[in-house]
């Protein structure tokens, strides 16, 4: 909680904010690039990128830019997207949480189970995606490889891409659905009833560490 302003609690620090928007913006540009080599019928999103070649040369390299700067990010996050017991028990509660019976759930920290499973989910998908990236990536790599190691690392580059693209959406889903979480993101702060309603225990350790200044 603000000292200055009691009204505001802060969530996100600039650098995590710009870091988070780094990913973001990276995450589209892949998957605009992405589905553009998957099937031709997409094959006109090229234009975003220049056509054809330089969609085959820019989307790897900004997937290792995303990879590098997600790293960044979970760095930071790790500690608070360790599960705990709670969250396991929010989960099993996950008909309370869509039908808004907060009354029936457990207190959550800064991060409730569904955020935690979902930063794991990203941390997969993006070791995946990385691993079977290189396999496949003509220019550098793909020529060391049998050529059915290189068909396998297409498939599954393929299958972990569509899973990040589905949590990805999840994840704007929700930020919508629960209402001030795209503010906490883009100005950094939240107000005390959003924190003390939708993360109770996080709420209880911000203000008792400014109550102990």
């Amino acid at each position: 909680m603000n000292a200055r302003d009691p009204e505001r609690i802060e969530r996100y620090g600039a650098a995590t904010r710009i870091n988070h928007w780094i990913v973001a913006i990276s995450f589209v540009l892949l998957a605009l690039s992405g589905l553009a080599l998957f099937h031709p019928a997409l094959f006109w999103l090229t234009n975003l990128f220049g056509g054809g070649p330089w969609t085959r040369i820019l989307h790897p390299f900004i997937g290792c830019f995303m990879v590098a700067a997600f790293l960044l990010l979970s760095v930071k996050l790790w500690r608070d997207n360790m599960l705990q017991q709670r969250d396991w028990i929010w989960l099993r509660k996950i008909g309370d949480v869509v039908n808004n019976r907060e009354q029936n759930l457990p207190e959550v920290g800064r991060y409730n189970g569904g955020q935690k499973i979902l930063f794991f989910t990203i941390i997969v998908c993006l070791a995946c995606l990385l691993l079977s990236g290189i396999l496949i990536w003509r220019q550098y790599f793909s020529g060391y490889f049998s050529v059915d190691l290189v068909r396998l690392g297409a498939l599954a580059h393929a299958f972990f891409g569509f899973v990040l693209i589905c949590a990805i959406i999840v994840h704007i889903y929700a930020g919508i659905w629960v209402k001030g979480s795209i503010r906490a993101m883009t100005r950094g702060w939240v107000t005390p009833g959003w924190a003390w309603k939708h993360h109770r225990a996080w709420f209880r350790e911000v203000t008792r560490g400014i109550q102990q200044r």
